[in-house]
């Protein structure tokens, strides 16, 4: 067990502990929220849910949740889910990796487990993208068994409670908070615990607009009773990510259909269709300054529509249209997306790349990530 006392944690009395329990959980029984994942035990409903609701609100979630079980009921149909169909249950979620990974778990399930979900925290945990806070989760929502599901929305309480002066950002910091929740979850209801820590952290205390005087364990709080709230949790300042520039190049022939190209790349969004994109080292002063002729200095320098022409063998006619700015920041990268649109009477093209013309009304037949729908947006808008 670690000593957390070298963490300057000194936890309750079990009698204290045990107080703690009845109100966190009388608090839930009375105001939980009303998902549909927690009308069920059934692991696998509870690990979609689990696994889409990182980074995603509730509200998000939702429709994406019941969407994914009409698609996918079992862990088999998902571990034989063709790609496209998958990101396409996933588009606009973002963190593809994770559902990939979700289909490998599926997978590891047909091979090693008979197609069942495992009913053991090591075993869950051996699973393909499931980490210690969504193996816990599991084991304790959908099995019952007292293991801690320690999250972000959790370590801000926690942090409250005993005035915790480590950096809830640092992974190594993880395990303070794993071992205090060891000792403060309820060995009867470890499911409902944990989720009680977690709508408390998601609302009452949100790490912005907290409302600390709602809060039903406010009494336990050494930061409420200290005035110390505004100083707890600590966390460092991220990184700010980085800026990508990118020339988006919406091309439509004569029949109305615009290219699309699949990012066959590994990495960031592999799989997805998308516009043509063509990454620059900065835009020009002026959108209008794209279609003027080059300087005689630059003249050798291949503008990306010229690239473009070059590396697709198509002759575009390239429109003085002008497009806002199109934006998407990813957790590390910063996506700033300048449009161009062009207009050809060609069909054939001599792209490496797979390569599609389709309707606006096929888009809806191939997973479109984020940016690509925010371009389409921008496009449709400067059109009206």
């Amino acid at each position: 067990m670690l000593d957390l006392k070298k963490y300057g944690i000194v936890m309750w009395e079990e009698e204290k502990i045990g107080a703690f329990r009845r109100k966190l959980l009388a608090w839930y029984d009375e105001d939980k929220r009303d998902l549909p994942w927690r009308r069920t035990s059934n692991p696998y409903h509870i690990w979609i849910s689990e696994i889409m609701l990182q980074q995603t609100r509730v509200d998000t979630v939702i429709p994406y949740y019941e969407r994914f079980l009409d698609w996918f009921p079992t862990a088999a149909d998902l571990a034989a889910a063709p790609e496209e169909k998958l990101l396409k249950a996933w588009e606009g979620l973002g963190y593809y990796s994770r559902v990939r990974n979700m289909q490998k778990a599926a997978q590891q399930m047909m091979a090693d487990f008979d197609g069942e979900f495992p009913d053991s925290y090591e075993a869950i945990a051996s699973l393909k993208g499931i980490g210690p806070y969504t193996a816990g989760a599991i084991a304790s929502i959908a099995f019952g068994l007292p293991e801690p599901a320690v999250d972000g929305n959790v370590m801000r309480v926690l942090s409250r409670l005993f005035e915790v002066d480590l950096d809830i950002g640092v992974p190594s910091n993880r395990k303070v908070f794993q071992a205090m929740m060891e000792l403060l979850i309820d060995p009867d209801r470890p499911g409902d615990f944990n989720q009680a820590l977690m709508d408390l952290g998601s609302d009452i205390e949100a790490p912005v607009n907290p409302r600390p005087e709602a809060s039903p364990v406010r009494e336990f709080s050494a930061a409420y009773l200290h005035g110390t709230m505004d100083k707890y949790p600590i966390k460092a300042a991220k990184k700010k990510p980085v800026p990508v520039y990118l020339q988006g190049l919406i091309v439509e022939n004569a029949q109305g259909q615009f290219l699309l190209e699949k990012n066959e790349a590994a990495g960031l969004l592999s799989g997805f269709w998308h516009f043509p994109l063509i990454e620059v080292d900065e835009f020009r002063e002026e959108q209008m300054d794209l279609f003027e002729a080059a300087e005689p200095e630059a003249a050798l320098e291949l503008s990306p529509q010229e690239s473009f022409e070059q590396d697709y063998q198509l002759a575009v006619d390239w429109q003085e249209l002008i497009f806002p700015r199109v934006q998407h920041v990813f957790s590390h990268r910063k996506w700033q997306i300048q449009l161009t649109y062009g207009r050809t009477e060609d069909r054939e093209h001599g792209a490496a790349a797979q390569v599609l013309w389709l309707t606006p009304e096929e888009f809806a037949s191939y997973p479109l990530a984020k940016p690509q729908q925010k371009m389409w947006e921008a496009f449709q808008q400067a059109r009206k």
